[in-house]
């Protein structure tokens, strides 16, 4: 009888953090609701997504804003900010989940969350 090879799946575990990023963050929502974001989805304001000039469409950050040590995690959806000294925009839901919303910018950190596979 030849034998039979079985494979469990290992289950992916938490990400690790490829990159570090800290600088100001700014947040956009209501007025941009189901306009289209420049990777082409339309813009949700309650879902959890940034703005990055540099980081590809799709990647995942972790962002903690610094004031409150609240962080969520976030996809990058949207090219921006197009304001000097901001690392990025957070959605109105991310910015509300980690504190950010009524003081409109605040000092994040963002780790670029790289998934085991």
């Amino acid at each position: 009888k030849p034998a039979v090879k079985t494979s469990v799946a290992r289950p992916a575990g938490k990400p690790s953090v490829a990159k570090v990023y800290v600088g100001n963050a700014s947040w956009y929502g209501e007025a941009f609701r189901s306009r289209r974001t420049a990777s082409g989805e339309r813009f949700n304001p309650d879902r959890s997504t940034i703005a990055s000039r540099h980081l590809p469409f799709g990647t995942q950050v972790r962002v903690t804003y610094l004031r409150t040590g609240r962080s969520a995690v976030a996809r990058v959806t949207d090219r921006g900010p197009f304001v000097r000294g901001r690392i990025i925009d957070c959605s109105e839901g991310l910015a509300r989940q980690i504190g950010l919303r009524n003081a409109g910018t605040g000092k994040v950190k963002v780790e670029v969350l790289k998934h085991r596979r």
